[in-house]
């Protein structure tokens, strides 16, 4: 799979968010939030969760962010994947996802990996596959069923596996 970055990694960093990323995450996803691309999260479940995520900087200022869930059982979905709009296209997306599928091949396969997408030919590309919600009661017990969309979901589930010794 070769992945094309038109923007310049040099100036491109991904890193662990830290407590001090809250605010830049919580204002990007309330943006996607209110177009309707994502759930809203508040500041404080940010803080909580801030282990989770992962923060891409260009040139050193905030350019996006993306986490990881860890359902257990080997399961992980990628959410609240959110790219700065005047980014968007320039491969930061590509390089936040490409490098929370290299840390679970080095770290925890073999596993599963979701998202539940807008954007399926998005993660097509980096080697997912569309499948059918239902394979994931995990998502639907936790967070679609307090989704104001759940009874019309119009998102795409997009799945990978990653087998052991890859």
């Amino acid at each position: 799979m070769s992945t094309e970055f038109p923007v310049d990694v040099k100036t491109v960093t991904v890193r662990k968010a830290v407590v001090s990323d809250v605010d830049d995450i919580h204002t990007i996803l309330q943006e996607y939030a209110a177009s309707g691309l994502l759930l809203p999260r508040t500041k404080e479940d940010l803080a909580m969760r801030i282990g989770n995520f992962r923060i891409c900087e260009k040139d050193g200022r905030f350019a996006g962010c993306a986490a990881l869930r860890d359902y257990g059982d080997s399961l992980f979905e990628v959410r609240s994947l959110a790219v700065k709009k005047e980014l968007a296209g320039c491969g930061i997306g590509s390089l936040m996802v490409s490098g929370i599928l290299d840390m679970l091949k080095k770290e925890k396969c073999p596993c599963r990996v979701f998202a539940l997408t807008y954007r399926a030919p998005f993660f097509c590309r980096l080697g997912f596959r569309i499948v059918e919600k239902e394979l994931f009661p995990q998502k639907i017990w936790s967070d679609c069923s307090i989704c104001p969309k759940a009874a019309n979901c119009d998102e795409t589930a997009v799945h990978m596996e990653i087998p052991a010794g890859v």
